[in-house]
């Protein structure tokens, strides 16, 4: 689930034909409300720069459809991803962020002034900007995945692995990134199944080798998945096998957790202006947070192709708020 979406068809036709009808100047404009987001927002209040934020589409950000959250400092007996993305805001709130609803639709980096266009609508011109849209993790497009979001398929091994202990569990994918969260999974997992739609990895040579030698893997070459099954939660996957050979059949496995691994796609769309890299992902100065225009930052998943933690993404929010107030006290 995104926290930040580009403009579907109607909305890019209507945006280029209507300009905003409000303008609004402000400090520091925060655009996403994930941990990157609320974090970003509790320094940059406390450090007086009075920060505006717009939470997206999806309030909350990916977080919001996490069931339980046991990795994240300060919470020793776990807590929803509804519940923890609230107290992030509450706290934004007390120290004085502006949290409004609302999506930008359209951006303009100038220098000195930013101008950023929400819902097409209304024109905010920010001295700072700080990005933190996340990043939407591809899914195969089933029913299944939405009727058991949280209760047995994720797009995170990292994060919800560790429910599945002892448990068997299968990973869509053929590339690093599914190699390695096989391999992880397989750390505390009875049994990973890597459903793969070739007969051949992706992935690179020393993940291949390491994904071979992981004795509780088993590789289901040139499947397909055609739906899951389960009673409220995931309890088996059927497949499709050799789809349009002679030898086409169907099979059905029995999981416990279904872990989708093709790949993210980072909320960067709008911000044409903005280096990224050949994904999306936004690029950043060395440590910092800066992009290659002056006054403009980006943190969490919209700039983080490797971790993509929460807890990483609230310390890189956390640095661009620091990152954008030394800006603004070097500027005046």
């Amino acid at each position: 689930m995104e926290l930040f979406k580009s403009l579907n068809t109607e909305n890019q036709k209507a945006s280029s034909t209507t300009l905003p009808t409000s303008v609004e100047r402000v400090k520091c404009l925060i655009i996403g409300s994930g941990p990157a987001g609320f974090t970003a927002a509790i320094y940059a209040a406390r450090a007086n720069l009075y920060p505006v934020l717009y939470e997206g589409l999806q309030p909350g950000g990916q977080l919001t459809t996490t069931t339980e959250v046991e990795n994240f400092p300060g919470y020793p007996k776990g807590v929803t991803g509804p519940e923890m993305m609230e107290d992030l805001k509450a706290q934004a709130v007390r120290f004085g962020t502006d949290v409004r609803w609302g999506l930008a639709t359209a951006a303009e980096f100038c220098n000195g002034i930013h101008k950023i266009t929400i819902d097409s609508s209304k024109l905010i011109e920010a001295e700072t900007v700080i990005i933190a849209t996340g990043a939407e993790a591809q899914y195969l497009g089933l029913p299944d995945e939405k009727k058991y979001a949280g209760s047995g398929v994720s797009a995170c091994a990292t994060c919800d692995g560790f429910f599945y202990r002892g448990k068997d569990v299968a990973v869509v994918g053929g590339g690093d990134t599914a190699c390695e969260e096989a391999i992880y999974l397989a750390g505390l997992c009875r049994k990973v199944y890597l459903i793969v739609r070739r007969d051949q990895l992706r992935a690179s040579k020393v993940m291949q080798d390491r994904t071979f030698k992981t004795a509780n893997i088993e590789i289901l070459w040139k499947h397909q998945t055609l739906g899951l099954i389960g009673q409220g939660v995931v309890e088996g996957a059927s497949f499709v096998r050799n789809k349009g050979e002679a030898n086409e059949d169907t099979v059905t496995v029995p999981i416990d957790g279904f872990f989708l691994a093709i790949g993210h796609k980072p909320n960067s769309d709008i911000f044409k202006q903005l280096e990224t890299d050949e994904v999306g992902y936004i690029k950043t100065i060395g440590n910092s947070t800066a992009t290659n225009i002056a006054g403009v930052f980006a943190c969490g998943d919209v700039m983080d192709s490797t971790y993509r933690q929460a807890v990483t993404a609230a310390g890189s929010g956390c640095k661009a708020a620091i990152d954008a107030e030394r800006y603004l006290s070097e500027k005046h």
